[in-house]
């Protein structure tokens, strides 16, 4: 059973926690990487080095969106992809994501994570209304 009173602040954490989490690691990527070693990282696990840019950007820009709410739902859906690759990259190193070069677990439960909100929507204080529609109510016997 959904508590319709608390759900959207549980959407709320949910979104503010993706959120900061894809900022983290555009923030890594541009930062403690650097464009030019994250380029070089896609080339050693097989990717096209000019998606670095595209990637680091998504995940800063949407980032943001999910943060403050701005069509987050969506954006989640458009960033799973990103999610979905950094699985496939992961994949083979193990479960623990402390693993040499990562394990899978981590990209795995944000894919999850940023599935659940698209499902679930952007809860309370979000800048637009892209909530999940409402679930039909039963009938009275």
């Amino acid at each position: 059973m959904i508590d319709n009173r608390l759900a959207p602040y549980g959407a709320l954490g949910l979104r503010v926690a993706l959120g900061l989490m894809f900022i983290a690691h555009a923030y890594l990527k541009l930062v403690i990487f650097t464009p030019a070693g994250f380029t070089g990282f896609l080339g050693q696990v097989g990717l096209p080095g000019f998606l670095a840019w595209p990637i680091m950007l998504a995940e800063l820009i949407g980032g943001i969106a999910i943060l403050v709410g701005f069509h987050g739902r969506y954006v989640s859906l458009a960033l799973i992809p990103i999610l979905l690759g950094a699985l496939s990259v992961h994949a083979g190193n193990g479960w623990v994501f402390n693993a040499p070069n990562g394990g899978w677990e981590y990209p795995a439960f944000l894919a999850l994570t940023a599935l659940a909100h698209v499902l679930i929507g952007d809860g309370a204080l979000a800048v637009t209304g892209s909530r999940a529609p409402a679930a039909a109510k039963p009938a009275l016997a």
